[in-house]
């Protein structure tokens, strides 16, 4: 079974810090393409800031974006995986939680962001391999 660390290689740490303002998080994340970012205080994880956190708790509210720092409104009961986890462990705890995106740690530091869409991908790319090999067996045999 594959371990979470199997999907993490080679990318970088795209993060964001708690007294940045949303405005600032949310054009990275734009610029990035990405729906979540960590959030952190001196590579400390504080919590993650997510499309659905600047909608409900920004948008809704009718806060300014601009002056509003990012450390008010981000979510802050973030669950974590282990890198050594197996993937079914994360899958899990995405379920449990109703979460996308799970922040990745190595002795109780951010090591790497594992979203849905990485976990799809390697399944994607697992089941396809596998209906290949299957295929040129089936027909060498």
């Amino acid at each position: 079974m594959a371990r979470v660390r199997d999907l993490l290689h080679n990318r970088n740490l795209f993060h964001a810090e708690e007294n940045d303002t949303v405005a600032d998080v949310a054009r990275q994340m734009a610029q990035l393409h990405i729906g979540a970012i960590l959030i952190l205080d001196g590579g400390r994880l504080c919590g993650v800031f997510s499309e659905r956190d600047l909608m409900k708790r920004v948008v809704l509210e009718r806060l300014n974006p601009e002056s509003t720092e990012v450390k008010f409104v981000m979510s802050t009961d973030v669950v974590t995986v282990d890198e050594e986890a197996e993937l079914e462990e994360a899958m899990q705890a995405m379920e449990a939680h109703s979460c996308r995106h799970l922040p990745v740690m190595r002795g109780g530091r951010v090591t790497g962001f594992l979203s849905m869409r990485d976990i799809m991908h390697y399944e994607l790319t697992r089941k396809t391999d596998e209906i290949h090999h299957m295929r040129a067996y089936i027909h060498g045999a």
